[in-house]
């Protein structure tokens, strides 16, 4: 297996970033919903929120990584259609431009009160923006509503590649599993 992408195929870095993400939203969703229906009195009211937090700010980081190492490889070529390709660019942007604005309402909502991100006590991020009127209630609707769209391009793309591997047998799911193609 190779460390980078060629024109055919993706290296192992760009199918362990891609994996790693995916992982990671899904994790937090799953956290996230399970969280809110906490009570003031359950063992996990403080810690879910700070595990969902520190998760949220290391998978920015991944984010970014991704994004270096994405526009720094080939990408390899689309396969399908030119509708099919226009389609997967686009869901691919918007799960992009989603995941940022998460994390961004993820933070405002983590600072509004003027409090650092604590990281599992290996650092802290602080809190550059706070103080805004409503800034918790607001994005936290954000959040909460971006997060089910999210989960449903999430699963939009999922359904796409299993379609591409089960109806149309060409390699898309193939080559981000690193199965021999």
């Amino acid at each position: 297996m190779m460390w980078r992408n060629t024109q055919d195929s993706y290296g192992l870095v760009s199918i362990i970033l891609h994996w790693l993400v995916a992982l990671a939203v899904t994790g937090l969703f799953v956290l996230g919903l399970w969280m809110v229906e906490l009570g003031y009195y359950d063992r996990w009211y403080q810690r879910a929120p700070d595990i969902h937090k520190g998760v949220g700010v290391l998978l920015f980081g991944v984010m970014l990584a991704h994004f270096a190492w994405r526009y720094g490889n080939p990408r390899p070529a689309a396969i399908g259609s030119a509708a099919q390709s226009k389609a997967a660019a686009w869901v691919h942007r918007m799960l992009y431009a989603l995941m940022y604005v998460l994390i961004l309402s993820g933070y405002l909502i983590s600072t509004a009160d003027g409090r650092g991100i604590d990281v599992f006590g290996l650092f802290s991020v602080p809190a550059g923006i706070s103080g805004l009127q409503n800034q918790a209630d607001v994005a936290g609707k954000v959040h909460e509503l971006l997060a089910f769209v999210m989960i449903a391009l999430t699963i939009l793309h999922g359904l796409a590649a299993l379609k591409h591997h089960l109806v149309d047998r060409d390699q898309t799911l193939k080559r981000m599993l690193s199965i021999k193609h």
